[in-house]
């Protein structure tokens, strides 16, 4: 493995190196001995027997507890990240307007709830729709959950949006004007398409947040992935089980999310159709060539190996 010099950080050499490696050994052999002992302890404690594991087996389990917990998981998280960035857009583009008033009024909002942790959102969301009959009863803690995750992730994704543009280079805001784009216009048809791919990363990063804290709903009743878990352990008295499974769905459907992001982020870079950002985008791994890209480029490096024109 190549090791870049930056301006923060000084390739190590072969003393620095033999270091790393022994630190690295010391480090997984006690990480290694703290699972095992861990394991030992649990083991001890009857928490790997089969009768608190096989209620997963049973199809009741699930249809009771996991997949209507699951299904208000997806359902909160995805109504929320959608009204997120609706609201994160709006806001986004508000900080850069061109009037004062209106950026000064989108930035208080943007840090007035980027301040505010979510789960006193929630409750008092809950609180607010219970007093003046805002919603149905039966829909009221979806309502407060969605509520609360919209504006804290929106007022999150703004200032994402709002970085995303500034990254830009400046000659593209003066380019458009050049041409005689209206602000708008340089906006919308310039800025925002260039910095999209940009922001994507950061943007599925936030929706990964919005999933997982969809899970603060069970403290305001919501029927949720945890909350079900629960409810699960406490009748099969298996609670390490429980959030084992539990937590092992969380992993598998932010892994699928994180996926999904990468190829369509390799979508966008590779400039295909907008209209089907999610196909397959062809690539080759190894094309036979070394480019700036996946050459070290730190001549300091005994590895180090310029890139030279090929027609030389």
């Amino acid at each position: 493995m190549s090791v870049r010099a930056t301006v923060l950080y000084d390739a190590p050499g072969p003393k620095g190196r033999r270091n790393n490696r022994i630190y690295s050994l010391i480090a997984g052999i006690i990480f290694l001995a703290i699972i095992g002992w861990v394991a030992w302890t649990l083991n001890n404690n009857g928490q790997f027997e089969g009768r608190l594991w096989t209620p997963f087996l049973d199809i009741q389990t699930w249809t009771t507890y996991l997949l209507p917990g699951l299904r208000g998981t997806l359902f909160s998280a995805f109504a929320s990240i959608l009204l997120a960035c609706v609201f994160g857009v709006v806001l986004g583009l508000g900080r850069l307007s061109e009037n004062r008033l209106v950026r000064w009024i989108c930035g208080v909002i943007v840090e007035f709830f980027r301040a505010i942790p979510v789960l006193l959102l929630m409750i008092f969301a809950y609180q607010l729709f219970a007093v003046y009959n805002v919603v149905p009863s039966r829909h009221l803690a979806f309502s407060a959950v969605v509520f609360a995750l919209t504006l804290y992730n929106g007022s999150v994704i703004a200032e994402i949006l709002r970085s995303g543009i500034r990254s830009l280079p400046k000659g593209q805001t003066e380019a458009a004007k050049a041409l005689g784009l209206s602000h708008r216009l340089t906006m919308y048809r310039v800025l925002l398409p260039q910095a999209i791919a940009a922001m994507l990363p950061a943007l599925i990063a936030q929706m990964v947040i919005a999933l997982k804290d969809s899970a603060l709903g069970y403290q305001i009743g919501y029927i949720e992935i945890v909350r079900s878990g629960i409810q699960s352990a406490s009748y099969n008295q298996n609670f390490l089980a429980s959030l084992v499974i539990v937590g092992i769905i969380m992993v598998l459907i932010n892994w699928g999310l994180t996926t999904l992001a990468q190829r369509i982020e390799r979508q966008l870079r590779a400039g295909r159709a907008r209209k089907n950002i999610i196909a397959k985008v062809p690539e080759e791994p190894d094309q036979g060539l070394d480019t700036k890209d996946n050459v070290n480029v730190d001549w300091h490096n005994p590895n180090y190996k310029q890139v030279r024109n090929p027609s030389e």
